[in-house]
């Protein structure tokens, strides 16, 4: 198979990352986060809404306010975490169309009045950014752990009552302790299962 960058990047990428469960000290720094964003804020979405937005919780206070809101089996995985990131969705996404899609600053009239619609686009989008944001994770050589075994009405009214964003994923991010720290690689569905031809 031939690929646009080298082989070892795709699979740090891709296939040698994992799942992490517990993490190693190493800090993760302001850099490596603004990395993270800078890369994340490409994924693309419809009509570039850009809808996703990310809170990082590094402090052991803020910690503690998230932990309240963590399944009981994910909280020693935060704990371990340098960095966890709460990955939110904007209801007000619409807001900032007259800037995202400047060439049709009508749209956001049309978001305004159908709730469906920007609901629909809107988390769909999300979710996109969503894995944009972890893959962007590993393309600046960090592991991700991200989680749902969360609360997440708690988490909203803990850290959102102002903005309105509603919680998402819950992504740890750091360095594995040990190879201990994620499963094996599990299967795959097969291609011929997963993938048709019309």
């Amino acid at each position: 198979m031939t690929l646009t960058v080298e082989p070892t990047t795709a699979a740090a990428i891709f296939t040698d990352r994992r799942t992490v469960n517990t993490f190693s000290d190493e800090p993760v720094t302001d850099a490596d986060l603004a990395r993270i964003w800078d890369l994340a804020k490409f994924t693309p979405t419809a009509a570039n809404s850009q809808p996703l937005r990310v809170l990082y919780i590094r402090s052991a206070e803020a910690k503690d306010r998230l932990q309240q809101h963590i399944a009981d089996f994910n909280q020693p995985k935060v704990a371990s975490a340098p960095v966890t990131a709460v990955l939110a969705y904007d209801p007000s996404f619409h807001e900032f169309t007259p800037t995202t899609f400047p060439h049709n600053p009508g749209m956001k009239d049309v978001l305004e009045e159908n709730l469906e619609m920007r609901e629909g686009m809107g988390r769909l989008s999300a979710g996109i950014q969503t894995g944009g944001f972890i893959l962007a994770v590993r393309a600046a050589g960090l592991w991700a752990g991200p989680m749902t075994g969360f609360d997440a009405a708690g988490v909203d009214a803990e850290f959102f009552a102002a903005s309105g964003w509603q919680s998402l994923v819950v992504v740890n991010i750091g360095h594995p302790a040990d190879e201990g720290a994620y499963f094996d690689r599990l299967p795959r569905v097969p291609e011929d299962q997963a993938v048709s031809f019309a």
